[in-house]
Formats: C-alpha cells, sequence, structure tokens
C-alpha cells in the first residue's frame, strides 16, 4: 500500500496548496526509462526477514513491507528500475525516484515533490553525486556525498532514501553488494 500512501500523500498535499510538484511520476519513468522500452509495474510484499535484510543493508528503517516498483525492458534485456520513496526532511515531505541500472546500481536520483522552503533543496549538483553508485558503506554523507550547506537534512534524507531502495532491490533481487 506504499504506492497508495504515496498518491493519498501527493493528493492531500495538493489539495492544501503545499505540495510542490516538481516532476510528475510520468514524467520521472520517462527519465528512468528509454524510449521503446516496454516498462511493468511490480509489487512486492517483503516478508519480515527480508525487511531485517533490507534495513541492514540500506542501514536505515525500512517502514513499509509493501513497494511498487518499475521494471523495464528493451528487446528484452532489462533496462533498468525505478523506485519511489517519500521521506520528511525536516517536517514537511519529498518525494524521490530511484532509476537504477540493470546491475542493481543508482543510475540517479530525481525529486517529484518537495514541499520544504527552497533554502532546503538539494541543488543538481549535489544530486548528481548519486550518480551511478552502487549500495556500499560510501553511500553516506562523510563518505562519497558531501554534505550540502544549508540543506544537511535533505542531503541525510535522501542519501538514506537512496539506501534504502537501493537495499529493496538488492534483497528482492538477491543482490548482496
Amino acid at each position: 500500500m506504499k504506492t497508495l500512501g504515496l498518491l493519498a500523500a501527493l493528493l492531500m498535499t495538493a489539495a492544501e496548496g503545499q505540495a510542490r510538484l516538481l516532476l510528475t511520476q510520468k514524467q520521472a519513468l520517462e527519465l528512468a526509462f528509454p524510449a521503446g522500452s516496454s516498462v511493468e509495474r511490480k509489487t512486492a510484499f517483503l516478508s519480515d526477514a527480508q525487511v531485517k535484510e533490507a534495513e541492514a543493508l540500506a542501514r536505515a528503517k525500512v517502514e513499509s513491507r509493501v513497494w511498487t516498483y518499475y521494471a523495464g525492458a528493451s528487446s528484452g534485456a532489462p533496462s533498468g528500475y525505478a523506485y519511489f520513496d517519500r521521506v520528511v526532511v525536516r517536517t514537511m515531505p519529498a518525494t524521490v525516484m530511484a532509476a537504477l541500472a540493470p546491475d542493481g546500481t543508482l543510475r540517479f536520483l530525481e525529486v517529484l515533490t518537495f514541499d520544504e522552503p527552497d533554502d532546503y533543496k538539494a541543488s543538481r549538483r549535489w544530486l548528481d553525486q548519486l550518480k551511478d553508485r552502487p549500495l556500499d558503506g560510501g553511500l553516506r554523507i562523510g563518505g562519497v556525498l558531501r554534505n550540502q550547506t544549508g540543506a544537511t537534512l535533505t542531503s541525510a534524507a535522501f542519501a538514506e532514501s537512496a539506501r534504502r531502495m537501493l537495499a529493496v532491490h538488492a534483497v528482492l533481487n538477491k543482490r548482496a553488494p
């Protein structure tokens, strides 16, 4: 039900006039998958053991057992995956999408909604640090990721979200980083 919760959150904040939609889900998926890819929506139900494994890999809480994600294929071969996550940055939510390569590395992270003030928004330069990163101990602030002055909580929340989505994917596909 994570997708329903995500959709409800987007609609509720939009109805309140607070949501700042930066990118629609359709636009984000178009960025994640090459033109001509067939994209299939899938839903995974994590067991207790899978949640614990994902939390250990991500070094972050995995609150939902239900994950809806998208798998792309081109010419019969996998072209990538896309996962969506909703995080609270300071006091307000943000929605991010992780586009993953077929090998399970993070191709890029894209921000769909961001309800905090613009001062706390992650810059494109900061987001570019996440490109082509595997799930490992360095994928954190102070590891391979620099902090963004003025957006420390955003940096930490987005790094944690990236690790969480990579970890869920690794568990679903039995890939150990």
